[in-house]
């Protein structure tokens, strides 16, 4: 899954090599997609390339190659329907509802919470644009507050015991305490799952596996949006 500023880039790349047999510049890209910096363009053209969307040849400047399109790429620019809190949310310019409340399930120990998509333990990706289903809970795992559950794609916290495929319950919080695992949304445009630091007046999303590297940013690119409570694992 590519957020859409990731979609948006590569069917920009994709246009412009059809128009001219040329990648465009940073520059132009920068401009394209209305960020502040190439350091931005930088991120997405990694995160395509991770995905296996583009090729960067080396030993050549600007030699972008587009390898495929997302599927029904047409229709990737359309706007989408929203839904909070607003790391899962599609339209991040609409103001955010409040999450969906604890409902009370069947039996008084456990309670229901929406599923609200996945989160990425790993390169941050998108996290899924809706309510998918309900999922019950031990209501000790839970306590009070607003609650949702994410489904973990990737292996970037996996000595935190938190392993591809598990669902991980969120508490609703915009703050956190050093050392807590968070939902963190970077740049108003990716979702990841990574424990909080502070280094100085900067934030550092710390991966629980040594073959990621801590990333550090500004407090302004940085929003909380849960903290992590509990997990759920199935076996098969």
């Amino acid at each position: 899954m590519l957020t859409r500023k990731q979609q948006e880039l590569l069917l920009f790349i994709h246009e412009r090599m059809k128009e001219s047999g040329v990648p465009p510049s940073f520059d132009e890209m920068k401009d394209a997609l209305d960020l502040a910096s190439k350091s931005g363009i930088h991120r997405l053209i990694t995160a395509l390339e991770e995905r296996g969307f583009i090729r960067r040849l080396p030993n050549r400047a600007r030699a972008l190659e587009v390898i495929k399109l997302p599927e029904a790429y047409s229709m990737s620019l359309q706007p989408k329907r929203g839904f909070s809190p607003s790391v899962i949310q599609g339209s991040l310019g609409a103001q955010p509802a409040p999450p969906a409340p604890v409902k009370a399930a069947a039996h008084h120990d456990s309670v229901s919470i929406p599923v609200m998509g996945r989160i990425a333990a790993g390169v941050p990706i998108s996290a899924i644009q809706n309510n998918t289903h309900d999922i019950s809970v031990p209501l000790e795992m839970v306590g009070t507050g607003e609650h949702y559950a994410l489904e973990v794609r990737g292996d970037s916290m996996i000595e935190a015991g938190i392993l591809d495929g598990d669902t991980v319950i969120i508490r609703n919080t915009n703050s956190a305490s050093p050392g807590e695992i968070i939902v963190a949304l970077v740049d108003d445009e990716e979702a990841t799952l990574k424990r909080f630091r502070r280094k100085g007046a900067s934030i550092a999303l710390e991966a629980a596996n040594p073959a990621y590297e801590t990333r550090i940013f500004g407090p302004d690119r940085v929003k909380i949006q849960g903290k992590l409570v509990g997990l759920i694992r199935r076996y098969h």
